[in-house]
């Protein structure tokens, strides 16, 4: 049977399904990139997770790095400061740990088993009366449930390696690759762009100092809640007089670049020596001291601080850390804000459309500085191979040609 003349099968679908099925092809393929980058990570998550470690650490670095150079420092000089301030900071962190538990270990432990003994002869009695054989099988069935279900959390899909070889290797690549970052950040920027299709150079050029802004934001806003939450949550230790405050403040402030879950994790564990070493009432004290730590985070620091920050609802980062941490366990906890906050930034500046009349000018970013011959100093972002100007060509690397002008976006 001959259709009639002039029907088409497209006109027989509504207006509102064929808009529905363009875009629901358009996501599955969006969707399935994902899936290949996710994969990719997976695959390679002993490179991918030092990278992104030391992309955190050189967005910190950098404004240390440019109040040097502005200074008038040699630019090897300032990066040379920079790296030896990061390593000290972990050291001292590494040593205030190490002395604090060898002298608190044993009694902890000892404590510990004390606790132990009288909580057992507490479920003895009534109105429990459980016995040591019935305590020991319920904890023994907690204990299982508990591996099960954190077995995403501690070797989700993005874990590094629990060996000591491991360990090493994303030492050594996380600080190498700060280095680099700090040392020769804006050739890999120009590098990457040249890669790109001309046209879209200037797009993909702001976008990702864009990015790059947000990120550095959020790594610097990060350490000052994590400082609040170690200092509120050591102090309280501190005033309970309980003998591991310094470790206490020191794990909390470690936990907390996990937004929101990771200084509850940490203050959970500060309640759990008040209660071996001051009984119920001083680890009702220290939970109550972790809960107010926790509101002050969520009402004031999180709003005000990291949400200008990042630019994130305080329920977007709660729901960000959720699924970070389902995908890829504590690594995707620690790294899901600053890339969902990084995506955002890409997402607003390219939507925004500035790009188009005001592009990112040749040879410099945020942060820097062009200086002669387009060569970009202390945290510049060049832009490699753009699109010419009036009077001149940008050449490859960011140089711009006779009577090219370069301008700080």
């Amino acid at each position: 049977m001959r259709e009639p003349e002039g029907w088409r099968a497209s006109g027989a679908v509504p207006r509102g399904v064929r808009i529905a099925a363009a875009w629901s092809w358009r996501w599955l393929v969006i969707a399935g990139a994902a899936a290949v980058v996710i994969w990719l990570v997976m695959v390679f998550s002993l490179v991918v997770i030092p990278v992104l470690v030391a992309i955190l650490l050189a967005a910190l670095l950098m404004p240390l790095l440019n109040l040097m150079v502005r200074a008038r420092f040699p630019r090897w000089l300032a990066v040379t400061l920079s790296m030896l301030a990061l390593l000290a900071v972990m050291a001292l962190l590494v040593v205030l740990i190490v002395t604090q538990l060898r002298s608190g270990l044993g009694e902890l432990t000892h404590r510990t088993v004390a606790a132990y003994d009288q909580f057992l002869a507490f479920l003895a009695g009534p109105p429990f009366s459980l016995s040591r054989e019935e305590v020991a099988g319920y904890i023994s069935q907690f204990g299982e449930m508990l591996q099960r279900d954190s077995s995403v959390l501690w070797s989700g899909a993005l874990s590094v390696g629990s060996t000591l070889g491991h360990v090493l290797t994303g030492l050594l690549l996380t600080l190498f690759s700060t280095l680099f970052f700090l040392i020769s950040g804006p050739a890999i920027w120009a590098w990457f762009l040249r890669l790109m299709p001309r046209l879209s150079r200037p797009a993909i050029d702001g976008a990702g100092q864009a990015a790059w802004v947000s990120v550095g934001q959020y790594a610097r806003v990060q350490v000052f809640v994590a400082f609040v939450d170690a200092v509120g949550i050591g102090v309280g230790a501190a005033i309970l007089q309980l003998p591991l405050a310094i470790p206490i403040a020191v794990l909390v402030f470690l936990g907390s670049f996990i937004p929101f879950f990771g200084a509850i994790i940490t203050g959970g564990f500060a309640a759990f020596i008040a209660l071996i070493y001051g009984g119920p009432v001083a680890a009702l004290v220290m939970l109550g001291i972790v809960i107010l730590v926790q509101q002050v985070e969520s009402h004031v620091l999180q709003p005000l601080v990291m949400g200008t920050a990042v630019k994130l609802h305080p329920l977007a980062v709660v729901l960000t850390v959720a699924a970070g941490s389902i995908v890829g366990g504590i690594a995707g906890a620690l790294f899901a804000v600053p890339l969902v906050a990084a995506l955002n930034s890409i997402v607003r500046y390219i939507a925004g459309g500035t790009w188009r009349t005001a592009p990112p000018s040749l040879g410099t970013g945020a942060g820097g500085e062009a200086g002669a011959g387009g060569e970009a100093r202390a945290g510049a972002q060049p832009v490699a191979d753009a699109q010419p100007r009036a009077g001149g060509e940008a050449g490859a690397g960011g140089e711009a040609g006779a009577g090219g002008q370069p301008a700080v976006p």
